[in-house]
């Protein structure tokens, strides 16, 4: 829970809120408007100052397999990401000047910065191909982001080590017939306000898996486990707007209906449900929905990919979720919601189906808002202590409800 301070902060935002919106619907719909996916936090919790990386420092400034999974993945190190990495070593040689990183999603600074972006965009420019250049963009960005990282964030929780707010957040065992897929954008990846991060914080990277969009070695791993579990156990939590969009009960209710294999696999307890959430703003979103629909194509010979969307409601989970844009967002809305929050819808929804609700959903459920509860109390600390503004002025326009 948060403290006493955190919790005068929110109640002040909330009246803040009050009076300058117009009166509330008692239902928002979370998805309604093509501005956002689940509506993430895209700035951090405040611009770092500019630090050094030394390459030559430590071993030989490689990436480990302990330190790449220890960031919360499963994969082997993408070949792809220690190519960069091995590339930037030698350039950092070449022009004699250290690596230099800060400001919004640590970006290079400085003659290095200068130098290796002229080097990135001519390699960009003479890849042909446009698989390969997709390749390279996110293989650059991760590398970017764990050279910048190393040293300066907590590898679980993606804060800075003085504001680490681990020891603060209950591990919870996700129930074993469902299985989270975060596809992350790679600029997302690692950013101290995330909250797809919290699912794997909270039940395990095996339960919740991140898989990096452009990533092959991600990829690879993400489809081969839903060839396995069959077309009929993968949805995608995404407003779809090319097909008819169901519901979490209509979804499940006419499989269980219509389809013998969903029948059957509601009741082998050996079976996976899979579900996908595109962790990236409404811009990349569409892009990855777009991959994930041609991958589907080629493995099922259908372009369709099963998608559910979440009922509407302005639950307590959903203002917790506007409360923590709010304080990390210039524009905040009431009608959209952040990664974590839109898993607990879904866990929440399930609950309610007869079929799921004796494997305890609502308490998973629970686990994961109060994770987003200490990052709402972790960020906001951060913002005081920085001696930043922890509200922002609210600027909407038009009539939400």
């Amino acid at each position: 829970m948060l403290c006493a301070t955190s919790t005068t902060i929110r109640a002040f935002i909330l009246f803040k809120c009050a009076a300058a919106k117009p009166q509330l619907c008692s239902k928002t719909h979370i998805y309604s408007r093509p501005g956002s996916l689940y509506y993430k936090f895209s700035m951090s919790a405040c611009r770092s100052p500019p630090r050094e990386v030394h390459l030559g420092d430590g071993a030989d400034g490689s990436i480990t397999l302990q330190e790449w999974q220890g960031w919360g993945t499963i994969s082997p190190i993408p070949a792809l990401v220690t190519d960069i990495v091995e590339d930037m070593k030698i350039l950092e040689r070449d022009i004699d000047s250290h690596m230099s990183f800060g400001g919004l999603g640590g970006k290079l600074k400085g003659h290095f910065g200068v130098q290796e972006d002229k080097k990135h965009r001519a390699t960009y420019q003479a890849l042909g191909d446009s698989e390969k250049k997709l390749q390279f963009f996110s293989a650059r960005q991760i590398a970017c982001r764990l050279l910048g990282s190393k040293g300066y964030l907590c590898q679980k929780c993606w804060l800075p080590m003085e504001d680490c707010m681990c020891s603060k957040v209950r591990p919870c065992s996700l129930w074993h017939r469902i299985r989270f897929w975060l596809y992350m954008h790679p600029k997302d990846f690692l950013r101290q306000n995330n909250t797809g991060k919290l699912l794997w914080q909270v039940f395990g990277v095996e339960a919740a898996t991140l898989c990096l969009f452009g990533i092959a070695e991600h990829e690879e791993i993400m489809w081969n486990s839903f060839k396995l579990a069959g077309k009929g156990k993968v949805w995608c939590l995404y407003p779809n707007k090319g097909a008819v969009l169901k519901s979490v009960q209509d979804a499940f209710d006419q499989d269980l209906l219509e389809n013998s294999d969903c029948t059957q696999s509601v009741a082998n307890e050996d079976e996976t449900l899979n579900f996908i959430l595109i962790d990236g703003t409404w811009s990349n979103s569409a892009a990855m929905f777009r991959r994930l629909k041609e991958q589907a194509k080629t493995i099922w010979g259908e372009e369709e990919l099963p998608c559910i969307t979440l009922a509407a409601g302005a639950s307590a989970m959903h203002k917790l979720s506007f409360l923590l844009q709010f304080e990390c967002r210039p524009q905040p809305s009431w009608d959209r919601t952040c990664t974590a929050a839109a898993a607990v819808g879904l866990l929440s929804e399930l609950q309610l189906l007869q079929q799921f609700s004796s494997w305890g959903l609502d308490k998973q459920a629970e686990a994961v808002e109060d994770a987003l509860e200490v990052l709402l109390e972790a960020l906001t600390t951060r913002r005081l202590r920085m001696g930043r503004s922890i509200t922002r002025k609210v600027r909407h326009s038009t009539d939400i409800c």
